[in-house]
């Protein structure tokens, strides 16, 4: 397979090497950013893209869901977040499969075979999680959509719009005004509070 693993931790991407030379012969590409994974995507036939959520520049949800434009290729999202919105949200924005980084390797070699070969695949704990998931803040983004989530995550990181507006490569309106439709859909008034439901729900 032609796999491409997009982390900004160097030794993450050396560990999921060694991982894949245990089970095949697969050509690994590595991007350290999401904007770098999107390039090499573009011009790669790839058979797997190996993700991460926390990603810097173009978080890894957006970046889904930019990869999800331009390519049917599966995508299996390896995190640090265990929380059943991540999933959710990676899933909705087109990524078929889930694991955490608490995953065990044998655990990971099975997520990267079934959503290498077209399936889908949700760690065990998540998808119990998900099923047993009530209302809650974090339920209440799971609306949203990708950018909306993005913007969210880098309010919560304390980026100023202006700031964020540079990061995904929009302009200050567009963000603006995406903040504004989101606060209509979440029912608050004030930035404040869509700070507090980020930080509520583990954003950040």
């Amino acid at each position: 397979m032609r796999i491409l693993l997009v982390d900004d931790h160097a030794v993450v991407r050396a560990g999921l090497r060694r991982m894949l030379a245990i089970i095949s012969q697969d050509e690994i590409f590595e991007a350290e950013t999401g904007r770098e994974g999107l390039a090499i995507a573009r011009a790669q036939n790839l058979d797997l893209i190996i993700v991460d959520l926390n990603l810097p520049q173009l978080g890894g949800v957006e970046l889904v869901a930019r990869l999800r434009q331009i390519s049917a290729t599966p995508i299996l999202v390896l995190s640090m977040h265990a929380e059943p919105l991540y999933v959710t949200r990676a899933l909705n924005a087109g990524a078929q499969g889930y694991v955490s980084k608490n995953a065990s390797p044998d655990e990971m070699l099975t997520a990267i075979r079934k959503v290498g070969a077209g399936g889908r695949y949700i760690e065990h704990e998540l998808a119990q999680a998900l099923a047993l998931q009530t209302a809650t803040p974090a339920s209440s983004l799971a609306q949203l959509a990708p950018r909306d989530l993005e913007i969210l995550r880098q309010l919560a990181s304390g980026k100023s719009l202006s700031e964020i507006a540079d990061l995904l490569g929009l302009g200050y309106k567009t963000i603006a005004n995406n903040c504004s439709l989101i606060k209509t859909k979440l029912g608050v008034a004030r930035t404040a509070d869509l700070l507090r439901l980020a930080l509520e729900a583990g954003l950040k």
